[in-house]
């Protein structure tokens, strides 16, 4: 089952069994993937229901739910403050990882301020990411805001990655844990400034560290992720 092509659908593209194909699928199944009528694939909704389909055409037919568990027992959400370039490798590598949900943040120190071309096509990137790392869900990208904004949009445990100072770890706070939530924040190039870092200690994050080295804004969400996933499912 696992070696079946996945395709991501939206939940008003099923009626009666039957899914009806964007021109834009159509063309992925057919061209792309070479598929054959009565072929079959999975199609997924984004959140968290998948199904066996039979390709017919421009419409796909139903023939089975598909039970899966593949993402992380914790809902994980990622504040990134945008770096100047590689975010779409960021959003990539975060969504095979397991990420919830990512809100990208302009901070003190953002340089790049992203148009809504960008936005759709870290959503694109999102949903092929989690096609191929057969994710039940696709993250949701949340439109860029300041990072003061992004506080009342998270809940549950908090923490803010900070590479100055005499911060504990964040395994520290993994290791052992019962949350069921999590975010994590981490900082552009140059990092957090002293004000975002109180800020952000007002609305009740704790700061922590990825460790002894100096990590970029790229390297850092993937690494505080890696550790989120290996420490959750480390019981498994």
């Amino acid at each position: 089952m696992t070696q079946l092509q996945r395709l991501t659908i939206t939940p008003t593209q099923i009626q009666n069994q039957q899914i009806t194909l964007t021109p834009e699928q159509y063309h992925y199944l057919s061209r792309v993937l070479r598929l054959q009528k009565d072929d079959r694939f999975i199609a997924m909704n984004g959140q968290g229901e998948w199904w066996l389909a039979k390709l017919l055409g421009q419409q796909a037919e139903i023939l089975e739910p598909i039970t899966i568990k593949t993402e992380l027992p914790i809902s994980t959400t990622l504040i990134i403050a945008l770096p100047k370039n590689g975010f779409d490798e960021v959003v990539r590598q975060i969504t095979e990882l397991g990420v919830t949900k990512i809100i990208p943040v302009i901070s003190d120190r953002t340089l790049l301020k992203p148009s809504p071309q960008k936005i759709d096509r870290w959503r694109r990137i999102a949903t092929e990411a989690a096609e191929q790392s057969e994710r039940q869900i696709v993250p949701e990208i949340l439109e860029p805001i300041t990072f003061k904004n992004s506080f009342s949009l998270v809940t549950g445990a908090k923490y803010i990655c900070y590479a100055r100072g005499n911060t504990p770890h964040l395994l520290n706070y993994l290791m052992p844990s019962s949350n069921k939530e999590i975010t994590i924040a981490t900082g552009p190039e140059g990092g957090w400034t002293e004000r975002e870092i109180q800020e952000a200690q007002t609305a009740e994050f704790q700061t922590v560290s990825l460790g002894k080295r100096i990590l970029t804004a790229v390297l850092a969400p993937i690494v505080a992720l890696s550790l989120v996933a290996a420490v959750v499912e480390s019981d498994r």
